[in-house]
């Protein structure tokens, strides 16, 4: 199956059409016909079984067939990460992350952040991408860039943790997670939450975690999270 993605359409919607670009798409690259039915997504929950009745390069227009809301996963995750100093290395936790399975993400600028400077544009794409390869109908959240004591300064109903590499008392975070429960979860940048992040984050009810026995790099620890509370929701 191959899935649209396009905002604007809405479980009120007959027909619709598409821009200029993504009707090159349908029709150059995809070579679909008058006749053909497509998937389309709002990125709410919605997913439409439309036909295709105008199949022209510049302009690709649908009739909608059919519209159903798919249900939610019964938890919901939220993933603060730092950027990385590679550009790419982020970009890449963006997607995987989206095809596991993450509701919210936010860019959380640490002490140590080597990058401070992101572009939403970009990443939201990524993520728009990996949405519609995954077939999920749900549009994961990006948030702006914050720095990690205004993040803190935010109240959140989650369950909070923290994953840090300082040796001190730390919990398996699978052991931690539990399951049907919304989760928040701090990633540092490549040298780590401070000593004062940490402190600060203990201070606000964080429950400080460990992903392993290695040490390993902010992107895949951040999927290592992802991945761990997916596994806990099997």
């Amino acid at each position: 199956m191959q899935l649209f993605y396009n905002p604007k359409i809405s479980e009120s919607d007959t027909a619709f059409d598409f821009d200029k670009d993504e009707s090159r798409h349908i029709v150059k690259v995809l070579r679909k016909k008058v006749g053909d039915q497509l998937h389309i997504t709002n990125g709410s929950g919605w997913l439409f079984v439309a036909e295709l009745v105008v199949a022209d390069a510049k302009h690709c227009s649908v009739n909608i067939l059919s519209h159903d809301l798919q249900p939610k996963r019964p938890f919901n995750l939220h993933l603060a990460v730092a950027p990385t100093k590679m550009n790419d290395r982020y970009e890449w936790f963006l997607e995987k992350a989206t095809e596991i399975g993450v509701e919210e993400i936010t860019p959380i600028i640490c002490d140590n952040s080597e990058r401070k400077v992101i572009k939403l544009e970009r990443f939201e794409k990524i993520i728009q991408s990996a949405m519609k390869q995954s077939l999920q109908c749900y549009l994961p959240k990006l948030n702006d860039a914050v720095t990690f004591k205004d993040f803190l300064s935010h109240t959140f109903s989650e369950d909070k943790y923290i994953a840090h590499c300082e040796e001190t008392d730390k919990k398996s975070l699978k052991s931690q997670i539990k399951p049907n429960k919304n989760a928040l979860i701090l990633i540092g940048p490549e040298g780590d939450f401070s000593v004062k992040e940490i402190e600060m984050a203990l201070a606000a009810k964080y429950i400080p975690v460990t992903l392993g026995n290695t040490r390993l790099r902010t992107e895949t620890a951040a999927i290592a999270a992802c991945h761990s509370v997916a596994f806990v929701n099997e």
